[in-house]
């Protein structure tokens, strides 16, 4: 008889939960997943797939208005929320589907119920079941949070809900200013809606590059989004179907839904972590973790969101794949979180990699600062009025390019390939090599031949 029931137990099947589970069966291991909610995890039920398929949904009508620029005529046109959301609610259930069967076909098995932990080795589902493991993987990703409680909170949405509004709100107060607020602050103006973003910073996207940060308040300012930073929601009241936001500088907001995309936090409560003897990490709330993923207890490991290091899909994939090629592929694998590409599916897009101007001052003698802020081809027929950046940041000694940041349409797709040249330490001297492709707005990244800034810093006496 075995001494475990199997050799691996993955709580949450999200991405890197999902991914974790197949390659290790695939390594020849006995795996069962449990998910209380539904296979895919945040990203692909509630995250970035619905996100960004909204987005494209509310980048149409600024297709419609620029037409006119290019010949076209276009009859009166309406939209209809309704037959989004359950379109969309279809790609979900697809790729739902989709993830479960991938399970499946790796012969792992699928708990769909809650499981947590007994001790270092044994799960009780909520189905009444007890299953032990040799190793225990935990990728519960993380949740919304709504922050400090104030009157009025139960009446504040977040990410979760906005997918699942009966009704697109005329007028609609978001309080943050990092990705997902962003993103839905673009989302709901595209499609009509009366946006008002409150941050309680200086300026949004705290942690990007300045550059970036100011050049994205200004188009999203361009497009009628409203922007009041330094400031915090104190209270929202109801009346009837609407509410009145109450902000601290004292003035009040109307609106049809006030929603908070203010964080995330991770998903550690009533998991029994403290039953078998899994360790937080006192400095953001995460389950503590290694190089390895390995928590404090040698045959409990933690990816993704829930250990609150990166929170972005693709690391917690990476993650999980290093787990199981660790653990069970007898090859010992650590992900490198250094040189991480990432969007902001905001409007105008972000997509950025490496350091900001600020990191690579801080970290380098020398730094040369290459910057274009132009107008795109398509604005000079349509009319509108937005504009590209593209800014390069490089060690001033060695020629490397340390970042890359990019504002404007397809800004992710161009940094993705950018990032494998930075991930590489390729030098500017290599981008000015490279021939441009012409006419893009991507070949400003090979082009721009002088410095817009350098500086130098001083060595200390």
């Amino acid at each position: 008889m075995a001494e475990f029931d199997v050799d691996l137990f993955v709580i949450g099947g999200g991405s890197g939960g999902v991914r974790a589970a197949r390659i290790a069966a695939g390594h020849g291991a006995k795996v069962m997943v449990a998910e209380e909610y539904r296979m895919g995890g945040t990203c692909v039920i509630r995250g970035c797939v619905p996100k960004k398929l909204f987005v494209l949904g509310s980048h149409v009508r600024h297709e419609i208005e620029d037409a006119a620029g290019f010949g076209w005529t276009i009859p009166e046109f309406s939209f209809d929320w309704s037959t989004l959301v359950a379109n969309k609610d279809k790609e979900i259930a697809r790729l739902e589907g989709i993830y479960a069967a991938n399970v499946e076909k790796s012969c792992a098995r699928i708990a769909k119920t809650r499981a947590v932990l007994e001790d270092a080795h044994t799960l009780r589902l909520m189905t009444g079941e007890t299953v032990t493991a040799k190793y225990i993987l935990i990728a519960t990703g993380g949740a919304p949070n709504h922050g400090r409680e104030i009157p009025g909170i139960e009446h504040v949405i977040s990410s979760n809900e906005a997918f699942h509004l009966t009704e697109l709100p005329k007028r609609i107060v978001i309080q943050g200013g990092g990705y997902i607020a962003l993103e839905f602050a673009g989302i709901f103006a595209g499609f009509g809606s009366d946006v008002t973003v409150v941050y309680r910073g200086d300026n949004i996207l705290r942690g990007f590059d300045e550059d970036v940060r100011k050049h994205v308040r200004a188009e999203m300012e361009k497009q009628g989004i409203t922007i009041i930073t330094g400031c915090t929601i104190d209270k929202v009241d109801k009346h009837g179907k609407e509410f009145t936001t109450h902000l601290s500088s004292g003035s009040s907001i109307a609106s049809e839904k006030v929603m908070f995309a203010i964080g995330r936090h991770p998903n550690v409560a009533n998991l029994g972590l403290e039953k078998a003897g899994v360790a937080i990490n006192p400095a953001n709330g995460g389950i503590a973790v290694d190089e390895w993923s390995k928590t404090s207890v040698d045959n409990i490991y933690a990816i993704g969101d829930v250990t609150h290091r990166l929170n972005l899909t693709p690391v917690a994939i990476r993650e999980g794949h290093a787990f199981a090629d660790t653990v069970f592929g007898k090859r010992s694998v650590a992900v490198d979180h250094a040189t991480i590409p990432t969007a902001v599916f905001s409007q105008p897009e972000v997509g950025t990699v490496g350091l900001t101007e600020a990191q690579a001052r801080a970290q380098v003698s020398h730094v040369d600062i290459y910057k274009a802020d132009f107008r795109p081809i398509k604005a000079t027929m349509s009319g509108r009025d937005t504009r590209v950046l593209m800014k390069l940041v490089v060690d001033g000694t060695t020629d490397r390019v340390l970042g890359c940041h990019i504002v404007g349409d397809t800004a992710a797709e161009i940094v993705q390939a950018v990032a494998i040249a930075v991930k590489m330490k390729a030098t500017k001297a290599d981008f000015d090599a490279t021939i441009a492709l012409h006419p893009t707005a991507a070949e400003e990244l090979v082009t721009m031949r002088t410095p817009t800034a350098r500086y130098v810093r001083q060595a200390a006496e």
